[in-house]
């Protein structure tokens, strides 16, 4: 029992800076989204709703047609309750593989969790109702409206994989590949929620908002547990098996 205790002792007391640093974030985060709920009851008008908000949805009506809305749907639910934990997860267990730590699976699955507790805190404050049925595509949704969980969750986790990535591989290339395709998904997943008429663009903005703001706390904390380390001279985050950095993501 002792040794197994040590072990533990080993690979997770070394994270213990970047756990509480995580947390103090995620306070601030859930915070900010209090603050959103405030600010959002402020910059709407007795309807619920903000100038962008009509226009872009009007917009959007006149773009759809069967075959478009059905590869869009197809899409949103990549980033859905289903979807998203599924990408997340052969994602992460991927960088896992490769990097042979702990981290991926730390840095992911504590910044999901905060910003579920988020969209839940936003979502039960404002109460803010969805466009109408009739303006939107089925199949449709009946929870509150604001934020839009799709667009901050999806923010979260694909902006912690695409740095997680960045610090995995040297290569230029990797890297701005990783950056270029994690910021166009993460645009069309918010832009796809106001083209069904699931959430309004201002449920989305402040989606984009809240899911950049914690993943900055997410990127900090982990730069300042390192910086933690080397003050204390301990040495590099344990690995599985201390392998070298890979150059190439296909090696």
């Amino acid at each position: 029992m002792d040794t197994f205790r040590d072990r533990l002792g080993q690979w997770f007391k070394p994270y213990a800076a970047l756990w509480i640093t995580m947390l103090v974030g995620g306070a601030l985060v859930v915070t900010m989204a209090l603050l959103g709920a405030e600010v959002y009851n402020n910059v709407v008008d007795e309807e619920g709703l903000a100038s962008l908000d009509l226009p872009a949805l009007e917009l959007s009506q006149d773009m759809r047609n069967p075959a478009l809305s059905a590869g869009v749907t197809a899409f949103t639910n990549i980033g859905g309750g289903i979807g998203m934990p599924i990408l997340a997860s052969i994602l992460t267990g991927w960088l896992t593989f490769l990097s042979r730590t702990w981290r991926p699976i730390i840095l992911v699955g504590g910044a999901a969790a905060v910003s579920t507790l988020a969209t839940t805190v936003g979502k039960r404050l404002v109460g803010r109702t969805r466009p109408d049925h009739a303006e939107a595509v089925p199949p449709y949704e009946t929870s509150p409206s604001f934020p839009s969980g799709h667009t901050l969750n999806t923010t979260v986790v694909i902006g912690v994989l695409v740095y997680v990535m960045c610090l995995q591989f040297d290569v230029l290339w990797a890297r701005i590949t990783a950056i270029t395709a994690g910021v166009i998904f993460i645009i069309a997943m918010g832009l796809s929620r106001v083209f069904l008429g699931h959430h309004w663009l201002t449920d989305v903005m402040a989606g984009w908002f809240l899911g950049l703001a914690w993943v900055g706390m997410v990127i900090l904390a982990h730069r300042l547990f390192h910086v933690l380390r080397k003050r204390e001279h301990a040495g590099p985050a344990p690995t599985f098996e201390h392998p070298a950095l890979r150059d190439d993501p296909s090696g």
